[in-house]
């Protein structure tokens, strides 16, 4: 199968040489910095028992190769219509376009570049970052995508991609209804990033205080509410392992969200909080948490985009 990776970071990076290293004929489409770090260096995950090395096949912008068969498209949801530009030579009748950003409205916009036909949903359940040196770091053992057709039937196109990626070591159970679990993906990350963003701290931190439980509860309740009122309720096991997560005690979790917070940088605070509350809105659902989060975030935005950091 002949695969490309839009992105080289965190998450793509890592799928893509798990995909390489098991033999599938893998292609990086990166930007001009990323690629000189990976000349110089390679790809390089270590962590969790992780420690692999491969010298990437890249591809750049003006010359993406193709058609593929399968597309990897794992850029923050800040530079996805660049990549849409990026990939369209890249994309052919028969070719399989998986985006592993969070929230959905980005399915919209593939489907008006690329055409329906093209586009799968998909999630993607890893921890890694890039550290100071450019390489990967797994920080815990999830390796899942999941993907499926948007209307949910049976295709044998998603099973075979299901079967490539098992055979790389990444988990891909069948979802049943991808959308649907895009909208549950959506509720957690959208519950971590608003506790940790909105306290400024990693989830211990916020635990370790009086009431920080409580808030990642309220904030969890809001969520699914949402979810469920889009028509995709979010199992109770699924609340279960959410409501463990954002309430750990002691636990360093950050979401990359939080991260580029901290740092100072542009966030995907509109793809991950403000697309959920508008929903919210329409849905006649109230979140005034997620709302007080969305509000913190894109005062963030404004000062960026004022130049003050």
């Amino acid at each position: 199968m002949r695969i490309l990776t839009v992105g080289a970071g965190a998450v793509g990076g890592f799928f893509g040489a798990r995909l390489a290293e098991a033999g599938q004929d893998v292609s990086f489409l990166v930007r001009p910095a990323r690629a000189r770090a990976l000349l110089a260096r390679g790809l390089r995950i270590e962590g969790q028992g992780e420690k692999l090395h491969l010298a990437p096949k890249l591809v750049t912008a003006d010359a993406p190769g193709g058609p593929y068969d399968l597309v990897l498209l794992s850029v923050k949801a800040t530079g996805l219509h660049p990549a849409l530009a990026d990939i369209g030579p890249a994309v052919g009748p028969e070719t399989a376009v998986v985006p592993l950003l969070n929230g959905v409205s980005h399915l919209d916009a593939l489907v008006a570049r690329l055409g329906a036909g093209a586009v799968l949903g998909g999630v993607a359940k890893v921890v890694t970052t890039l550290d100071e040196e450019g390489d990967i770091l797994r920080m815990a053992p999830p390796a899942v995508i999941l993907t499926g057709e948007t209307d949910a039937r049976p295709s044998a196109r998603v099973a075979a991609i299901r079967t490539v990626l098992t055979q790389a070591g990444i988990d891909s159970p069948d979802t049943g209804d991808i959308v649907a679990a895009m909208w549950h993906k959506w509720v957690f990350i959208s519950t971590l990033v608003a506790v940790t963003c909105l306290m400024r701290g990693t989830v211990g931190e916020v635990n370790a205080v009086p009431g920080g439980a409580a808030l990642g509860a309220s904030l969890l309740a809001e969520a699914a509410a949402v979810s469920a009122a889009a028509g995709h309720p979010v199992p109770e096991a699924e609340l279960a392992f959410t409501t463990a997560t954002v309430t750990a005690p002691g636990s360093p979790l950050t979401p990359s969200l939080y991260r580029d917070l901290v740092a100072g940088s542009p966030t995907e605070a509109d793809h991950v909080l403000t697309d959920l509350t508008v929903r919210a809105r329409a849905l006649g659902v109230a979140t005034p948490l997620l709302d007080l989060a969305a509000l913190h975030l894109r005062v963030h935005e404004h000062r960026l985009a004022a130049g003050r950091p």
